[in-house]
């Protein structure tokens, strides 16, 4: 129950101010001994706390899972691999993997997209980090426009999309090798735009070291840089300027 029910039985009778200053004054979080869910996070944040599946003992997992489940009625977790899928799918046989973001997802509803966020990336090669952007910004109800394979070695590419990026409220610009994809961007466009390095790459790309210093040292007004393969943080910022934007109109 959040906060709003809690005051809305107040307002209508149905709970005492007593019993509803015991519900607030309630720790703000779920105490499951391996780990503690903040599960007051969407009240306080606007979005609910998300899972990092990798490295995740099974059992933990499912627990996990189980508990947001039951106190927000959708989960999202990233970096999940097959194995972990499968854990929660034979719990939950309606929650969605993704192979290439391997983002696991469990909703009871998916939510009505709103505005528009544009996720372009370089090469097919960066389309794990990508996705991973993609239906992060989904699950949180942004609505998603795909840019794929626009990589500056075919700027014309790039050029044949640019009236749809424009509309966007915002870009995200993901790139391996040099990471020259988000300077580009960032001189057309006058939407904030989000760069993404990825650890795609030969030997000297340094796993995506030098796509991260080339986007951070970007010429380019308005160009924002998160960490090499951040792909859930890109699409979470993308979808609170989204937010913003939208509350704007």
């Amino acid at each position: 129950m959040d906060i709003k029910e809690i005051l809305e039985k107040v307002k209508d009778g149905v709970m005492s101010p007593e019993a509803a200053e015991s519900l607030l004054a309630a720790a703000p979080y779920e105490e499951m001994g391996f780990a503690k869910l903040d599960t007051n996070r969407e009240l306080r944040q606007g979005f609910p706390e998300v899972v990092f599946c990798k490295g995740k003992a099974d059992e933990y997992l499912t627990e996990i899972y189980k508990k947001l489940y039951e106190k927000n009625g959708k989960v999202l977790g990233t970096r999940a691999d097959r194995h972990q899928a499968e854990l929660v799918k034979n719990i939950f046989p309606e929650a969605e993997y993704d192979e290439i973001s391997r983002v696991l997802i469990l909703q009871k509803e998916k939510p009505e997209l709103k505005g528009m966020v544009t996720v372009c990336c370089a090469g097919t090669a960066d389309l794990y980090v990508a996705e991973e952007c993609a239906k992060t910004a989904e699950f949180f109800g942004a609505g998603v426009s795909r840019v794929y394979d626009v990589g500056v070695s075919g700027i014309h590419r790039l050029f044949a999309r640019l009236d749809d990026i424009r509309k966007a409220n915002c870009v995200v610009a993901i790139a391996g090798m040099e990471g020259a994809l988000a300077s580009v961007i960032g001189g057309l466009v006058t939407n904030p735009v989000i760069a993404v390095p990825t650890s795609v790459g030969y030997g000297a790309s340094f796993g995506g070291l030098s796509a991260l210093l080339t986007m951070i040292n970007s010429c380019a007004n308005g160009v924002a840089v998160v960490n090499i393969d951040n792909g859930y943080g890109a699409g979470y910022m993308a979808t609170q300027i989204n937010r913003l934007a939208l509350k704007n109109e």
